[in-house]
């Protein structure tokens, strides 16, 4: 589910909605922009765009404020000069920590708390040579900032800290999008691939299951804890199953450094026609395939964006990787591992409206096998032609 930030924007949503319109009609050419509106709030958990609106002034002004201590630690760790202004929160806590926009003499920045459960799939300075790469390729990203001491991660009071420039840029883009935004997102990843920086091994969050708790289980316990969303669970068991089944037995990979989770939640509109991408700290090892079947499914096409991105590709790398079943293999793996984790959130903290919100769009929104057979299809439409 797409999480509003601290302090969100309506004319933000409004923009999502219009970008959305684009994708949605590549589909269906008769899709209006009420019915998009529709669309994304649903995106956020919720049922109209009414509802939408009504949660986005109730968040006005609750952004929370850093200690004025905190943001002065930050900014001479980093080197950024005097701070300016109070340290706001961008959005809640996740598993990478909490984001807070922090302005000093020499500009404004993206700083990261990044809490005290962070473990990163590769080490800093790894990610930070992915990013360093992708940017002098031609990828628009917040480049991260070095403390004076070289260190892309710094203890402050007992708390791990690291800085990145702030990219000024849209809203996140929202799934699907239309058939131009995902040619370019194409030629991107295309970018990161051909970069074809070594990494040890494939990311753990898509080479396997961290809970194997069986989903009837984790059914039951819902059920039992009088879970909204038990029922739910129950009724997408066998398609659960059908997506775990997919690529099994096959081998892993060779991986590369990839960004790891090239999905709408990470990218926005950058002016000039140009896109932005952010969430380089999900950077791991995968295939090229992998990713690139990952893409199909977090941005959920239909066969006009499917070939769209692959027409992007194929235009930066020349060719396309071999694709098949067993590439989804990956992304289905770390939807699991994501859901397993948000169901169990959601078990532990039964009073958080989000948790629950958020449990139940995941199990209505789960891909469908025959779906991802669909848009693989259109990378058909690329093979070279067989002579007899």
């Amino acid at each position: 589910m797409k999480t509003l930030p601290d302090n969100p924007s309506l004319d933000h949503l409004r923009q999502q909605a219009k970008d959305l319109l684009c994708g949605l009609r590549d589909t269906d050419p008769a899709v209006t922009l009420a019915q998009a509106q529709v669309s994304l709030s649903q995106q956020y958990g919720f049922r109209s765009w009414a509802d939408l609106k009504a949660e986005v002034d109730r968040l006005q002004g609750l952004a929370d404020v850093a200690d004025a201590a905190v943001a002065r630690g930050v900014a001479e760790r980093f080197g950024l000069g005097g701070v300016t202004g109070e340290m706001r929160s961008v959005a809640r806590a996740d598993h990478l920590g909490r984001l807070w926009s922090l302005t000093t003499e020499r500009g404004r920045w993206a700083a990261r708390d990044l809490g005290e459960y962070w473990q990163p799939i590769v080490d800093p300075e790894t990610e930070a040579a992915l990013q360093e790469a992708a940017f002098a390729a031609g990828v628009l990203l917040p480049l991260p900032v070095r403390s004076p001491d070289g260190r892309i991660v710094e203890s402050i009071d007992g708390r791990r800290w690291r800085v990145c420039h702030w990219r000024h840029s849209g809203p996140p883009l929202a799934a699907p999008a239309g058939t131009q935004v995902m040619r370019v997102v194409g030629e991107i990843m295309a970018i990161v691939h051909g970069l074809d920086l070594p990494v040890d091994r494939v990311s753990p969050w898509h080479a396997y299951r961290f809970r194997d708790v069986p989903w009837e289980e984790m059914a039951a316990t819902a059920r039992a804890r009088g879970a909204s969303w038990a029922d739910a669970l129950t009724a997408a068991i066998p398609e659960l199953v059908a997506l775990e089944a997919i690529g099994e037995g096959a081998p892993d990979p060779r991986p590369r450094l990839c960004h790891n989770a090239l999905g709408p939640g990470f990218v926005r509109h950058g002016g000039n026609g140009r896109l932005v991408v952010t969430g380089w700290e999900h950077a791991g090892g995968q295939s090229p395939g992998w990713e690139l079947c990952g893409a199909l499914m977090s941005w959920a096409l239909g066969p006009a964006g499917a070939r769209a991105l692959f027409e992007g590709y194929r235009a930066k790398a020349g060719h396309l990787p071999e694709l098949d079943m067993s590439m989804f293999r990956g992304e289905v793996t770390a939807l699991v591992n994501y859901l397993t984790g948000q169901l169990g959130l959601a078990l532990d903290a039964p009073d958080d409206r989000f948790l629950e919100r958020n449990a139940q769009h995941l199990l209505a929104n789960l891909p469908k096998r025959s779906t991802l057979e669909r848009l693989l299809e259109a990378s058909y439409f690329f093979l070279p032609p067989v002579h007899m």
